[in-house]
């Protein structure tokens, strides 16, 4: 797998290599996520993570995302999709490292990348999650994607579509389209 450095951001990371264009950090992007249980928008967070918003865009753009599903579902703490296999073990074939900044909190609406406690902190590949528990109670070691800024309903129901003991889906939560606005 290609492992890129951080690009740089709000985490006082430094510039290098980045496997997409920055997104302009002048303005706000949002990524519309629709799934069969409903729709829900991203607020990208390009000023702390701006290799690993860039990165999530491109992977949009490419539609990458389209017809996969949230692979890990635990209600109230996080539900986990961005696997094309969907078993948990894919990605975009890259990783970026771009650590969050120390004081990061994973509360209910935020939208972070997922990886495996082997990697560093804030490597990121396409697995993200989204927080679903007032407070997630983790370490500021994964890179913030953003927050949902509207469709948190829809969210919160796709959440309550797991068993806890499993971590496992109860019914198949698909994205069927991912769109950059």
């Amino acid at each position: 797998m290609l492992a890129l450095a951080a690009c740089g951001g709000g985490s006082g990371a430094k510039k290098s290599s980045c496997p997409a264009p920055l997104l302009d950090p002048k303005r706000p992007h949002t990524v519309d996520v629709l799934t069969n249980y409903g729709g829900f928008r991203i607020r990208l967070d390009v000023e702390d993570s701006p290799c690993v918003t860039s990165s999530f865009a491109s992977l949009v753009r490419k539609r990458f995302f389209d017809g996969t599903i949230f692979h890990r579902i635990v209600p109230g703490f996080v539900i986990q999709g961005g696997d094309p296999t969907g078993t948990g073990t894919g990605g975009p074939g890259y990783t970026v490292t771009e650590p969050p900044p120390r004081d990061s909190l994973y509360t209910e609406g935020v939208v972070a990348m997922a990886k495996s406690q082997s990697e560093p902190p804030g490597a990121a590949g396409s697995q993200f999650f989204i927080v679903t528990a007032p407070n997630a109670g983790l370490p500021p070691d994964y890179a913030i994607l953003g927050v949902v800024s509207k469709g948190l309903k829809v969210v919160e129901r796709i959440g309550r579509l797991g068993n806890r003991a499993t971590e496992q889906p109860t019914r198949r939560v698909v994205v069927l389209r991912m769109t950059l606005v």
